[in-house]
């Protein structure tokens, strides 16, 4: 199919745990892969929208799993375009579905921007899908946006962790290869975190989680060390924070 700038694309459709489905589109022009993981329950929840000229594309991998207009919950890592843009056109889709988000996000922008309220979560809150369960928790400025935040699905200890370990190039849908190395490289080419002395201690409080799975956004999902990766690129990150501070005298 035709995606961004009618240059032709697919989105792939893995199946990276029970009931859980990465949906992978490779934009050549970012040289990335924009990731939306559908979770089947139900009550199924969509993390990440996608960008709005990428809609038609992942709306066509939804309906290779469950029917689009069934989604209940729709979610996402920060408020940004590739994470949400596509926001409105799943509510027009899905009669039934509510944006779930935290609530400095809900009151800085989606209040205004969703068609139609959204559902508030706190930090820590879970809601229960039937089959899975999702916890909210405030990641703020981590790895980017005031209102940042992720969602653990707490029965296959899969952590939704947005733009963390962002890769370059190509991926595949499922990996037990090193994450920290290519995020490190990813960093030093785009600066996409934002660096505070809160960085590094709350990528440790995910680590502490012992996610088995984490699902990349920008790469693959990663089924090997999850809580050692999490440690390494935290040590990265305290790494670049003294680095700046350095530089600053």
């Amino acid at each position: 199919m035709r995606g961004i700038g009618g240059v032709v694309m697919e989105t792939l459709v893995d199946e990276i745990g029970p009931d859980i489905y990465r949906l992978s589109t490779y934009v050549e022009q970012a040289n990335l892969v924009f990731n939306q993981y559908l979770l089947v329950a139900e009550e199924p929840l969509l993390f990440h929208c996608g960008a709005r000229q990428l809609f038609p594309l992942v709306r066509s991998a939804v309906d290779r799993v469950i029917p689009a207009e069934s989604l209940r919950w729709i979610s996402f890592g920060h408020v940004e375009s590739d994470e949400c843009g596509s926001m409105n056109e799943w509510l027009a889709v899905a009669p039934r579905a509510e944006v779930m988000y935290g609530p400095l996000g809900v009151m800085l922008s989606l209040n205004d921007l969703a068609d139609r309220p959204p559902r508030v979560v706190a930090d820590g809150e879970s809601v229960d899908l039937g089959g899975k369960s999702v916890r909210w928790i405030d990641t703020s400025h981590v790895p980017h946006g005031w209102e940042a935040g992720i969602l653990f699905e707490e029965r296959s200890e899969t952590l939704l962790c947005g733009d963390l370990f962002t890769a370059s190039g190509r991926q595949p849908a499922l990996s037990e290869s090193d994450i920290v190395e290519p995020a490190m490289a990813a960093e030093a080419k785009y600066h996409y975190t934002a660096l505070t002395p809160n960085t590094a201690p709350t990528v440790r409080r995910l680590a502490d989680m012992a996610p088995s799975t984490l699902a990349l956004m920008h790469g693959p999902a990663f089924s090997g060390d999850a809580p050692g990766a999490l440690a390494g690129l935290a040590q990265f990150y305290d790494e670049e924070l003294h680095a700046a501070i350095d530089r600053a005298g």
